[in-house]
């Protein structure tokens, strides 16, 4: 039996946007970023774009850079993880509940 390998073409639009989001985020240029990473700006461009989909070693260096980590999650747990980071992005915002107002549901009133 003669399988191909699954290669991707392209990175997905959500690690590629999560990748330009952060580089502006951080204020840099694609130079900057290449130049930070050891790669070329083109590649770096070619990466945002999907024109290029970047060896494993070279992906992980750029998230590296950008301070952040590829994590290898169970699917069963990815909506949780999802859900750790956007209460993450969203930690300059005010809570909807304080803690004062919340109550214990294993609390027993045995009024």
């Amino acid at each position: 039996m003669n399988t191909k390998p699954l290669r991707l073409k392209r990175l997905p639009e959500r690690l590629r946007a999560e990748i330009r989001d952060t580089r502006k985020a951080n204020g840099w240029s694609q130079h900057e970023l290449a130049l930070r990473a050891g790669l070329s700006q083109r590649q770096i461009s070619g990466i945002e774009t999907g024109k290029i989909a970047p060896r494993c070693d070279t992906l992980l260096e750029v998230l590296r850079v950008l301070e952040r980590d590829l994590v290898p999650v169970p699917r069963a747990l990815l909506p949780a993880v999802r859900s750790l980071v956007r209460d993450y992005l969203r930690r300059d915002e005010p809570p909807i509940l304080h803690l004062a107002e919340e109550t214990d549901p294993w609390e027993q009133n045995d009024d």
